[in-house]
């Protein structure tokens, strides 16, 4: 099911940086800064591990997985947020804490996300072991490509990770991200608050927590109310804030184009790509996510347990939206 274009009522976490950014390297080569972009981008992390278990060029479309990395290891004891974040030592390994896959087509050069829930029950690629989708990751980049091409029967052509310390330096190098909310919001887990209808400009640390929640409430006649829908809901909240911080980001950089460099500096530092990605061409292919015509699908599934876990199972009718993602369908309908 469609959720439509992106509203400016949401937000979102770090690896939605990376679209952002990317928007700002496009916009950096504007400028006349290629070269520039270029130097700071050698100093990417590039991920072996996750080059080795990408899928080949499917004809017609471009995938990418988006993920939020949810390690504490580069936590700051001194961040107002370390409380609520904690640190290596209570929060130990890495999970993914988000998963969005973006889809580029290439004849039409349109953009189309999904976010995957990270307690979706599927089976492990290296074990056949069924655990929850996010495990993966702290089994290996290539464990967690490969479990869900093949759970969801799509491919996969690149990988772009964003740790928890690179969103907030993002967020703070471009001076915030204006989030705009239709009533009072906050999630008491991770310290989010706007208390009002209205709009604030949200530091990294702010950001973040919006981006991590997932016991959103919402004040409504007065009265605090669960949103509900846990990682579905966040999901989609995650989605909706990557339009927004793109637009932001790049009128940032439009507007101080001699801090370009501090901007892409944060990039450089939070992001970890496979070895064959190209972040400039990246960029170009992005437009759309900044301009408001991507488009963000919620990937139909179904709540239950499975002994004593909470999961997420596919549903009947998500087989149309995974057709499309893997090039081999029709767009959904929309509505």
């Amino acid at each position: 099911m469609t959720e439509g274009k992106l509203s400016r009522f949401a937000g979102a976490p770090r690896w939605m940086i990376v679209l952002c950014v990317a928007l700002v390297m496009s916009l950096a080569g504007a400028l006349g800064i290629v070269r520039a972009t270029r130097g700071h981008l050698d100093s990417v992390t590039r991920v072996p591990a996750a080059t080795s278990a990408l899928s080949p060029a499917t004809d017609g479309i471009e995938n990418y997985l988006l993920v939020g990395s949810d390690s504490r290891a580069s936590a700051d004891p001194n961040d107002a947020d370390y409380a609520s974040m904690g640190s290596e030592e209570k929060n130990p390994g890495m999970r993914s804490d988000t998963l969005i896959l973006l889809r580029y087509d290439t004849n039409a050069k349109s953009v189309s996300m999904m976010s995957i829930p990270r307690d979706l029950w599927v089976r492990m690629s290296d074990n056949d072991k069924f655990s929850r989708v996010n495990a993966g990751y702290q089994r290996g980049a290539d464990v967690l490509l490969r479990t869900i091409e093949r759970a969801l029967n799509i491919p996969i052509h690149h990988y772009i990770e964003v740790n928890f310390s690179g969103f907030k330096k993002i967020v703070d190098a471009i001076g915030g991200v204006h989030l705009c909310v239709p009533r009072g919001s906050r999630d008491k887990a991770t310290g989010f608050f706007i208390g009002h209808k209205g709009c604030k400009l949200l530091t990294g640390s702010k950001a973040l927590a919006y981006a991590r929640s997932r016991h959103f409430e919402e004040k409504i006649d007065g009265q605090w109310q669960p949103e509900g829908t846990g990682d579905v809901g966040r999901g989609t909240r995650q989605r909706a804030f990557i339009s927004l911080l793109a637009k932001e980001a790049a009128r940032y950089i439009a507007q101080n184009p001699l801090d370009a460099h501090n901007v892409l500096d944060s990039f450089a530092e939070a992001v970890s790509v496979d070895d064959g990605l190209d972040l400039i061409d990246l960029a170009r292919k992005l437009r759309p996510v900044g301009d408001g015509s991507a488009v963000s699908y919620s990937l139909p599934v179904t709540s239950g347990w499975s002994g004593s876990n909470f999961v997420f199972r596919l549903a009947n009718d998500a087989p149309a939206v995974l057709a499309y993602f893997a090039g081999l369908g029709p767009a959904p309908v929309a509505g």
